[in-house]
């Protein structure tokens, strides 16, 4: 699991002493699984905490990791050192780009992994990418292009037959994909 060096529970616990309304803090990654993943720790106030968090005491320091992720903060280190400009906070999770799903992981990190596995290496070849930016009620999953696709005359087909079919094949219980990027701007457009 996470490793929080004692000098880094002490520097964090000093920043939590001069926040009046912070219980802790909360870690948890950005994207987790895709290339994209961002390691963050934040302060945890009223209301940030999300059902499943994981709490943990470690002497003055209160942390909540968040559920969906755990898996990839396996190994993580969060470490403080100091230096002559004050210090610098690392934190270091070796698994948080690592895809990690099976059948029984969150629709989320499913899509996700299709994208950033099959999908975007095949976009790439035009200077293309897709990504997840969320997945409506109804079962639909709302991406954005970027890169070559941005504004590309052949996005509609590509979204269709390439992107949507892949994922339904994939993944039943989604009933399509929506796409939410503005075409407008044709300036990087690969047709």
């Amino acid at each position: 699991m996470v490793t929080i060096t004692e000098s880094a529970q002490g520097y964090l616990a000093e920043l939590l002493s001069k926040q009046e309304d912070a219980l802790g803090v909360r870690v948890f990654i950005n994207q987790p699984g895709t290339p994209k993943a961002e390691t963050c720790i934040a302060y945890a106030r009223e209301g940030d905490l999300a059902e499943g968090d994981e709490k943990r005491n470690y002497g003055e320091l209160t942390a909540w990791f968040d559920a969906r992720s755990l898996p990839f903060l396996e190994d993580a280190l969060v470490d403080y050192a100091k230096d002559r400009m004050g210090g610098q906070l690392t934190i270091k999770a070796p698994n948080a780009k690592l895809p990690r799903v099976d059948a029984d992981s969150p629709l989320e990190d499913r899509i996700n992994y299709v994208l950033y596995n099959e999908v975007n290496p095949a976009l790439a070849a035009h200077g293309g990418e897709v990504s997840l930016l969320d997945i409506t009620e109804d079962g639909y999953a709302i991406l954005k292009f970027g890169g070559g696709c941005q504004g590309c005359g052949m996005v509609d087909q590509t979204l269709k037959s390439g992107v949507e079919k892949t994922l339904l094949e994939q993944l039943p219980e989604l009933k399509g994909v929506r796409d939410e990027t503005d075409h407008s701007d044709r300036s990087n457009a690969y047709y």
